[in-house]
């Protein structure tokens, strides 16, 4: 299994345990205001696919701080095996983080899964199997517009 390695704008390269570091750090740096964890994943297909997976810690009313880790591969996918493809691949990592998060004392903190899909598109047939899908695992999902760590943050990364 390959090391992932997450990038932060301010701080370079990360490892997994260096960015959960980091977000507990960013967290304790302003003690006793909401903040919420948000996991979102973007793709775009050229001749491979480019998966963007973004966690964006939000200290809400008061900014945030994001990471994010890039794979590319080889095969094409269709639009909804990619769909179903970033979901896995956010619920992934958001399992990873609420498991530290919980060892950690933060088991209750407000965990978001953002969906590059929407009322309006080609992804509109998907979104109660995979909101469905987030659903099942005890995650909140959210989708276009509200989505913003995949449709924003994400996104900017696979280009």
């Amino acid at each position: 299994m390959r090391k992932v390695v997450f990038i932060s704008p301010t701080k370079g390269k990360l490892s997994f345990n260096d960015t959960f570091k980091d977000i507990m750090s960013y967290m304790q740096e302003v003690p006793g205001i909401p903040y919420k964890l948000i996991i979102g994943t973007d793709s775009q297909l050229r001749e491979d696919a480019c998966f963007v997976t973004a966690i964006v810690v939000h200290r809400v009313g008061k900014g945030a701080r994001y990471y994010y880790t890039k794979e590319r591969e080889r095969m094409g996918r269709s639009l909804r095996q990619r769909i179903f493809y970033e979901t896995a691949k956010s619920l992934g990592v958001a399992s990873k983080l609420a498991e530290k998060l919980a060892k950690n004392g933060y088991g209750e903190l407000d965990v978001e899964i953002h969906l590059d899909i929407g009322q309006n598109g080609e992804t509109r047939d998907l979104i109660r199997e995979i909101v469905g899908m987030v659903a099942g695992t005890g995650f909140a999902a959210r989708i276009k517009p509200d989505s913003y760590g995949a449709s924003k943050v994400a996104d900017k990364h696979t280009k």
